[in-house]
């Protein structure tokens, strides 16, 4: 600011009024101090501005489950991008799945005195909040809402993806679908599940001993599909990356008929696995862009009522999905 008030011949106080929009700035001055804005490249840190009245440290803080998936690693990317153009710091911290490390975080962050807080809880329970995250700072939760919905959400859309997956595999052919999903107490994974139960019923499909959470280890993921082979099983949709990966290894280790396969949330890689997965992509972006603006409106308007969003998923239709009829065609050798 003092190099543009040298360049346009005028005090930094005018700058400052001139910046900030106020009245009783003459014209002529006014374009000077514009133009010399223009020549330098001088652009206003609202985050400064904020610090020196005193109203804020221009910072947020986003607690994750896991800072390297890259779910979260493109959640990181949208909300710092955002944080960046506002002028603000991110400070970001890994729960690594501990509840009381998530409540130690939340702790840390307000102690820094932190504008807002993005959280994103999967087994941590609401008590977790309620008993360290102070009144007065602004938090948006993402990935799972809390009990009451007292607090902006921002969520994807868990139901509405297994639906395109179960929908996708009947239009194939398919009426023996199973589900294989994570462990029951991810807020997530309940919803997906409920989101095939619900689809399948509506299609009229059967789910009787087809739905299996949480057993992803080798004993119990070779006895749930051994039991949907005999069960005359020919489409799996799998809740998780967790579960595609652990599904994928045993297809690997036990060669013979394959079922088709579609698998919530794009996994790394999906397109040039042998064949190339189906996969209900979460737009990951979307949810950290969507709930930054969620934290920054309520840091600015601390009465608005509480808010949820629900960002919409894509399916991403690729060989591992064909009729039951045909076997899923692999890549060329």
């Amino acid at each position: 600011m003092v190099d543009v008030a040298q360049a346009a011949g005028t005090s930094q106080k005018t700058v400052s009024r001139v910046v900030n929009g106020e009245p009783g700035v003459r014209p002529e001055t006014v374009e000077r101090v514009q133009r010399a804005i223009a020549e330098l490249g001088f652009r206003r840190h609202d985050g400064a501005s904020h610090l020196r009245r005193g109203t804020s440290t221009a910072s947020i803080g986003l607690v994750l489950e896991d800072l390297a998936g890259s779910f979260y690693s493109a959640v990181t990317a949208a909300v710092e991008r955002s944080a960046r153009e506002r002028g603000y710091l991110l400070l970001t911290g890994s729960a690594d799945g501990d509840p009381e490390r998530a409540g130690r975080l939340v702790q840390a962050f307000a102690a820094r005195r932190v504008d807002g807080l993005l959280i994103a809880p999967n087994l941590v329970g609401d008590e977790v909040l309620t008993a360290n995250l102070p009144p007065d700072v602004p938090a948006v939760l993402l990935d799972r809402p809390s009990a009451d919905h007292r607090t902006d959400e921002v969520l994807s859309d868990n139901a509405g993806g297994i639906a395109a997956a179960v929908r996708h595999l009947a239009g194939q052919g398919h009426r023996r679908i199973a589900y294989l999903g994570d462990d029951e107490r991810f807020w997530t994974s309940r919803q997906r599940r409920d989101g095939f139960l619900a689809t399948c019923a509506e299609l009229g499909l059967p789910t009787d001993g087809l739905v299996s959470l949480g057993a992803l280890d080798p004993v119990g993921l070779a006895a749930a599909v051994n039991g949907w082979t005999a069960d005359g099983v020919t489409a799996v949709v799998t809740g998780n990356n967790r579960a595609s990966v652990a599904l994928l290894h045993h297809l690997h280790e036990h060669p013979g008929p394959r079922p088709a396969h579609v698998g919530f949330d794009e996994l790394d890689l999906a397109d040039v696995l042998d064949p190339p997965l189906t996969t209900v992509a979460q737009d990951a972006g979307g949810i950290g862009q969507a709930a930054v603006d969620l934290l920054f409106e309520r840091i600015g308007t601390p009465t608005l009522p509480p808010r949820s969003v629900v960002v919409p998923t894509r399916l991403v239709v690729r060989r591992s999905s064909p009729p039951p009829d045909a076997a899923p065609v692999r890549n060329a050798r």
